[in-house]
């Protein structure tokens, strides 16, 4: 009797301990799909939040652009006024020449009271003088350099302690890329044609031939053998690449430049000449060479022409608003119309 009641006991012990353990399972099920679950509206959380920052990322960054456009507009305007007010003369001392400080936009935008939102919003900039830089498309003419503009470019080289050999190096670049290729020219294509008709494009060893290079930027020089990144960094505020030949404009040239237009002349020298111009703006090309002859005794070498006004300005506009933030320089042309030729963001 006893073991009869031992083997009834067993088989209830036995389903305890399933019970139990299905149980267990049950829990076990239980939390993980809770936190499947919790994972699940997270990730959905989280892709939401990215999105959302994501689009004012890209609204805060497009509100930045028009505040740049904004602030071009405001430059056009000032150069607009300075051609009407002095249009035979360009001097360091106008009004645009002023930089504009660090402003906060929302002392004059109505906006933080209106969408109950906030706007930290700053605009600096300033605009300088393009032909006040050495344009190196200078130093070709019709696919050919120009030799009295090699000596030019040289002059700088060695006054900013560079290498004078590569100023001939880049003029036959600039002027392969004026070139007309063999091509355009009779339309064979052959690449003796276009070797004979001025080097378009240069040949190799394997038989391929190599696209000219064509300036846009003083960062383009780093295709040129010879130059380097600490180079072109020394070379940035006294070159610049403008369409079409331009004068350097002698009344706001810094002291580098001046020298580097006549032979001989020391940077001293041209540092005098910035400060005589500063007194006495130079309102010719005749003023200027009265003044050479005069006080240094040089003259302007033959073949190289300079200019008391400008037409190519470059403005540098900062724009920081709430977390983003853009730094941009534009190049503006001032004929009869002042016009936008292009922005680059730095």
């Amino acid at each position: 009797m006893r073991r009869a009641a031992a083997g009834k006991a067993m088989p209830r012990q036995v389903r305890q301990v399933r019970r139990q353990r299905q149980a267990g399972v049950a829990v076990i099920t239980a939390l993980l799909l809770t936190t499947l679950a919790v994972t699940i509206v997270a990730s959905l959380f989280w892709q939401q939040q990215v999105q959302v920052r994501s689009m004012e990322n890209q609204r805060l960054h497009l509100q930045t652009k028009w505040i740049m456009r904004g602030a071009l507009d405001w430059a056009r305007l000032i150069l607009q006024q300075d051609g009407i007010s002095n249009p035979t003369v360009t001097t360091e001392t106008g009004p645009w020449a002023t930089p504009l400080a660090e402003t906060r936009l929302d002392d004059y935008v109505e906006r933080e009271r209106v969408a109950n939102e906030k706007f930290d919003a700053t605009l600096s900039g300033q605009i300088t003088d393009a032909q006040a830089r050495y344009n190196l498309a200078n130093l070709g003419a019709k696919g050919v350099p120009d030799a009295a503009q090699v000596q030019v470019f040289r002059r700088l080289l060695q006054h900013l302690q560079l290498n004078p050999s590569l100023a001939q190096s880049l003029a036959e670049e600039v002027a392969r890329s004026q070139a007309p290729t063999a091509a355009a020219a009779d339309g064979t294509g052959g690449a003796g044609a276009g070797a004979a008709a001025g080097g378009g494009l240069a040949g190799s060893n394997n038989g391929t031939r190599r696209e000219p290079l064509e300036l846009i930027r003083v960062e383009d020089l780093l295709s040129v053998t010879g130059f380097t990144p600490p180079m072109i960094e020394k070379l940035r505020d006294f070159v610049i690449v403008l369409p079409g030949v331009t004068p350097v404009n002698v009344n706001t040239a810094p002291a580098e430049v001046l020298a580097a237009l006549v032979e001989n002349c020391s940077v001293s020298q041209g540092a005098t000449m910035v400060q005589f111009r500063r007194r006495t703006p130079f309102n010719s090309e005749a003023d200027f060479k009265s003044y050479l002859a005069t006080q240094t005794s040089q003259q302007l070498p033959q073949g190289v022409s300079v200019s008391v006004k400008s037409d190519h300005f470059l403005v540098l506009s900062r724009v920081r608003l709430d977390r983003a933030a853009l730094d941009a320089q534009s190049l503006i042309i001032r004929n009869k119309a002042v016009t936008l030729l292009w922005t680059r963001e730095i």
